[in-house]
C-alpha cells in the first residue's frame, strides 16, 4: 500500500464499528468483534505505511508506557517498546524485584502508583496456568477504579503481551502476515493451516500460542487442523471457542490424529512445542509452593515423555506433503532447530533456513499490531486522527 491508498484505507476504517475499543483493553482476540480485529489490521498497515513514507505517526507529545514481563522475551519486549516509541510514548520497565511489590505491595496500589502519567500498560504473564489472565484483569480493574475515583487523570490501556490463555499480539501479527502473503483477509477463507505440536528438548512451553492460533484463525473461515500427541491437549474452553468460530465463519476445525494428517495439503504449517495442560497445572502448583525438587522431578518426567514423540519434527518429507509441496512455514520464534540450536528439535535446519526471511517478516508486523491496539483504545475517532497525521505530513527524519 503506497501513499495514494492511505486516504482510502482511512475511509474504510471510518466505516467500522469501533465504539467498544475506545478506552478499552486488549486481552483475548475472541472477545473482539470482526470489525475490531479488522481495525487492528487496518491501523497497523496504515502506521507502517506512514513510517515507510517518512511520515511521523507520533500522536503523543509525552506520556509513559509501562511494561511488565514475568517471563523472558526478545521479540515481544522490543516490539512493545518500538510500538510505544512509534506513537511518541516513553517506556519504563517495571522490575518487580526492585519495586515495593517485593515487600507485599498490593496489585491495586501498584497499578495506581505506576499510572499517574501512564497511557498504556503491557503485561506478559504466562508462567502460571490460571493466573496470568486473572492478574491482568485485576490490574485493569484497579486502574479503572483509580480513574473513576479521580486518582488517575486518565485510564491506562492494558495490552496482553502474552498470558496463560492467549498471545494476541503474536497471533494478530501472524494473521497480518497471512493477509499480506495471500492478498487480503478475504483470501484466507478456505485456506488450510496446520497448527501442530512439535518435539522440543525442553518442557514448560506455554499453551497460549497454539490456543491463540486456533482461537483466531477459525474467525476467518480457514480450515484449521490441530494435531498433538496423546496427552498434549490444551484448554477445553479454547477448543470450544475454535469450534464455535469455525461454525460461525463457515470454516472448519478438526483435531487431527497425527502431524502427517494435519500437514497433508496444508497451505500453512505452524509446528510448535507446548506442554500438556495437566503438566502446566502441576507446574503452577509446584511453582507457587516453591517446590524445587518437585519441579525437577516433573521436568525429568516431561522430557522423557517428550522423547517418545521425537519424530514430531517439521522436515522436508512432511513439507512435501503440503499443498504443492510449498506450504508457508510459520513459527513465533525462537524455534528449536535440529542440528543448530539442539540435537533434535521442532524443525529441520533446511526447512527453517528456507523460510527464515518470511519468518523475520512475520515477526516484523508485531510492533505495528501493538501500536494499532494502543492507538484504537486512545482515540474515539481513530480514522479522523489518522487523517490528521497524514495531512500534517510531519517528517520522521
Amino acid at each position: 500500500m503506497d501513499n495514494s491508498h492511505i486516504t482510502k484505507s482511512i475511509q474504510a476504517l471510518a466505516d467500522l464499528d469501533l465504539g467498544q475499543m475506545y478506552l478499552n483493553d486488549f486481552f483475548l482476540t475472541w472477545d473482539k468483534t470482526d470489525d475490531e480485529l479488522a481495525a487492528v489490521f487496518q491501523v497497523a498497515d496504515i502506521l507502517r505505511t506512514l513510517r515507510d513514507s517518512n511520515i511521523s505517526p507520533k500522536v503523543f507529545d509525552s506520556g509513559l508506557a509501562v511494561s511488565l514481563f514475568r517471563d523472558h522475551s526478545t521479540r515481544t519486549r522490543f516490539s512493545f517498546s518500538s510500538a510505544c516509541n512509534l506513537l511518541g510514548l516513553s517506556v519504563q520497565d517495571l522490575d518487580e524485584g526492585k519495586s515495593q511489590i517485593a515487600h507485599g505491595e498490593t496489585v491495586r496500589e501498584t497499578a495506581n502508583m505506576i499510572s499517574f502519567l501512564s497511557d498504556v500498560i503491557g503485561i506478559r504473564d504466562d508462567m502460571y496456568l490460571g493466573a496470568g489472565h486473572t492478574y491482568m484483569k485485576e490490574v485493569a480493574q484497579a486502574v479503572q477504579q483509580g480513574y473513576e475515583e479521580k486518582v488517575l487523570p486518565q485510564r491506562p490501556t492494558l495490552v496482553n503481551l502474552q498470558c496463560d490463555i492467549d498471545h494476541p499480539t503474536q497471533t494478530m501479527s501472524d494473521a497480518l502476515h497471512l493477509i499480506k502473503t495471500f492478498g487480503g483477509l478475504d483470501q484466507l477463507k478456505g485456506k488450510k493451516i496446520a497448527m501442530t505440536w512439535a518435539y522440543s528438548p525442553s518442557y514448560g512451553k506455554p499453551l497460549s500460542v497454539p490456543q491463540g492460533v486456533i482461537g483466531l484463525m477459525t474467525r476467518f473461515g480457514m480450515d484449521v487442523s490441530f494435531a498433538y500427541p496423546e496427552g498434549y491437549n490444551v484448554m477445553d474452553e479454547v477448543v470450544e471457542v475454535a469450534r464455535d468460530n469455525a461454525q460461525k465463519s463457515g470454516g472448519r476445525f478438526e483435531i487431527a490424529s497425527s502431524m502427517a494428517d494435519a500437514f497433508k495439503d496444508a497451505d500453512i504449517v505452524y509446528p510448535k512445542s507446548w506442554a500438556p495442560y495437566h503438566v502446566m497445572e502441576q507446574r503452577t502448583e509446584l511453582l507457587r509452593a516453591g517446590d524445587e525438587k518437585g519441579l525437577k522431578d516433573l521436568e525429568s518426567q516431561c522430557l522423557e515423555n517428550n522423547r517418545k514423540h521425537i519424530s514430531w519434527e517439521c522436515n522436508r518429507d512432511l513439507m512435501n506433503t503440503t499443498k504443492g509441496g510449498s506450504a508457508l512455514y510459520m513459527h513465533c520464534l525462537p524455534a528449536d532447530i535440529t542440528g543448530v540450536s539442539c540435537e533434535k528439535g521442532e524443525v529441520s535446519a533446511d526447512v527453517f533456513d528456507q523460510y527464515r526471511v518470511p519468518q523475520y517478516i512475520q515477526a516484523g508486523y508485531k510492533p505495528y499490531v501493538i501500536a494499532a491496539m494502543i492507538f484504537l483504545s486512545k482515540f474515539e475517532n481513530p480514522a479522523g486522527k489518522l487523517m490528521e497525521v497524514f495531512e500534517n505530513n510531519t517528517s520522521r527524519m
